[in-house]
């Protein structure tokens, strides 16, 4: 295993915003320039949407939900918009948020109607008595929260349902009947597309995020890690802001973002420490994926054990970094 380097920054700004669009197996093979460019613009539009609202004095909550609104409406990442299909040919979407202020939490799993779950979590957290609802109920909250509802053909892209297409043929014909065989069939490159957000605002608030849909030919209605507080997804105001992307499953075994927490607030690891330690963990069980954590002194990493991630960051200065593959840190080091 080799951990990917990106160094720890220490800021004395007073916002920050760290986003990821996912980790996986991201060749520059594969990664066309056109690509590239089409990534790092919507990177920045997240960033400079959730910069909008921490700069006028907003709340990092509100920072996290429009970053990662950005993100849900674009066709590039696997979430909103560009959700992967289950085996059945639907789009199961997954989110989560937290404050880490008062660790006030909220989350959905198996939506398919709801155009932006990321705001669904939002509205669980705060108008309702739960932290997670799932599936038709879900849905129906949101439609009593006025959410906007679309069809459930809205989801749909073309490439996405052609990757569901191999992926199945591919099932078939290699005779593998056994669900764990699942997350060996997938596409490496579109494996974790999952999107994720952390923010720090001028009250020294700290606040994550993050939505998925899941895993491309999913069965029987499988979640992972992306909505389970403490799993995919922790912020305490105490500690850190934690964002994960990676296989589901591991990252909910380990506990990863609270893990990342604990190591932090009890160990007084740095979080870069932390960070490793748990993606060590995750590797050594068989799973692979990235983190993005940021600590309430405006302290951030992303770390990851893939050959790449999206990821970007902005702070007071107000000039988005975006990064995809591991040389982006060389451009970033000349900067800072």
């Amino acid at each position: 295993m080799t951990l990917q380097h990106n160094p720890l920054i220490a800021s004395q700004l007073p916002i920050r915003l760290v986003i990821h669009g996912g980790a996986g197996a991201i060749s520059r093979a594969r990664l066309t320039k056109e690509r590239e460019q089409t990534y790092q613009q919507t990177l920045r539009e997240a960033l400079l949407a959730g910069y909008a609202v921490l700069s006028a004095g907003g709340s990092s909550i509100e920072a996290v939900t429009e970053a990662i609104v950005v993100m849900e409406d674009s066709p590039l990442f696997n979430a909103g918009k560009g959700s992967v299909f289950t085996h059945e040919g639907h789009n199961e979407l997954d989110a989560a948020i937290m404050d880490g202020a008062n660790r006030m939490a909220g989350a959905v799993a198996g939506v398919k109607t709801i155009r932006n779950p990321i705001r669904a979590a939002r509205a669980v957290m705060t108008k309702s008595n739960h932290v997670m609802l799932i599936a038709e109920g879900a849905e129906a909250f949101a439609r009593d929260q006025r959410l906007e509802i679309v069809d459930a053909t809205y989801f749909y892209t073309q490439q996405r349902w052609e990757q569901l297409q191999r992926t199945i043929e591919r099932e078939r014909v290699q005779h593998q009947q056994a669900i764990e065989a699942d997350s060996l069939l997938v596409e490496k490159d579109d494996k974790y597309g999952t999107v994720g957000a952390v923010a720090l605002d001028r009250s020294g608030n700290l606040a994550a995020g993050t939505s998925t849909g899941g895993l491309v030919n999913k069965r029987y209605g499988r979640v992972g890690d992306s909505p389970i507080i403490g799993a995919g997804t922790y912020a305490d105001n105490r500690s850190v802001a934690v964002s994960g992307t990676g296989t589901g499953e591991m990252f909910i075994r380990t506990a990863a973002a609270h893990s990342i927490a604990v190591r932090v607030q009890l160990k007084q690891l740095s979080i870069t420490e932390a960070a490793d330690q748990i993606l060590a963990e995750i590797a050594a069980i068989g799973g692979d994926g990235g983190v993005i954590v940021l600590d309430k002194s405006g302290h951030y990493t992303m770390r990851f054990i893939t050959s790449g991630m999206y990821r970007g960051t902005i702070g007071g200065d107000g000039v988005p970094w975006v990064g995809i593959l591991p040389e982006a840190e060389i451009a970033l080091n000349a900067e800072k």
